[in-house]
């Protein structure tokens, strides 16, 4: 059966994104002088690219992928809702947080749309029509709330260890561990009330789609 279109652009764009965005990293570093494997590295440190790289292998393999316990797993209705999760909150701290501390333009600005708006809003209308629903249950936050939670212990760690933080809230440097502990705080109960959204429209679509049939 050949992938739906949808899923096909979709995975293109999402790879399109992270390849401008990592180009644009290498091209400072090297007019800088600066290493580019560091330049690698620091680029997957962020949230937003690490996320988007979790979107795009996503719609890989609803498009492209073999029959396979990798594929199974990717495309379950749990990990699926994780990753949408967090590509919402990716886009709603960037909207609240963030757009206003620059101003983008070129390709940083298309990279910006495409990992801050694009790709969010494509991966919630591939949840919304094409994930099975009814299978989540509350206690599902638990897991999802590992990747955020292990990401702020990595980030605080290396940014102790080179003094330098990938997002200004948590940048322990200028606010203090206090502040930060806050701010990561709030930016967890923002991931768990999107998550008890994702999980009651889950049930509200299972329950319509048991009852029509």
């Amino acid at each position: 059966m050949r992938p739906h279109p949808f899923l096909s652009w979709a995975a293109a764009l999402g790879w399109a994104g992270l390849a401008v965005q990592v180009w644009l990293v290498l091209l400072a570093r090297w007019q800088a002088d600066a290493s580019l494997m560091g330049g690698l590295v620091s680029v997957f440190t962020y949230f937003t690219v690490l996320t988007n790289t979790l979107v795009a292998t996503v719609f890989s393999y609803a498009a492209w992928g073999q029959a396979g316990a990798v594929r199974r797993w990717f495309l379950s209705p749990a990990v699926t809702t994780a990753v949408g999760v967090s590509i919402v909150m990716v886009a709603m701290v960037y909207t609240l947080l963030l757009r206003n501390l620059w101003q983008p333009e070129g390709w940083q600005w298309l990279a910006d749309v495409l990992l801050h708006n694009v790709m969010p809003l494509l991966f919630v209308v591939y949840w919304w029509r094409a994930v099975p629903k009814g299978r989540l249950r509350v206690w599902h936050l638990v897991p999802w709330s590992l990747y955020p939670a292990g990401y702020f212990a990595y980030a605080l760690w290396r940014g102790f260890e080179i003094g330098l933080y990938p997002y200004p809230f948590i940048d322990v440097a200028k606010l203090g561990y206090a502040q930060v502990m806050l701010n990561a705080l709030a930016v967890l109960a923002g991931f768990w009330v999107t998550g008890l959204v994702f999980i009651a429209v889950d049930r509200w679509q299972g329950a319509r789609a048991a009852a029509g049939r």
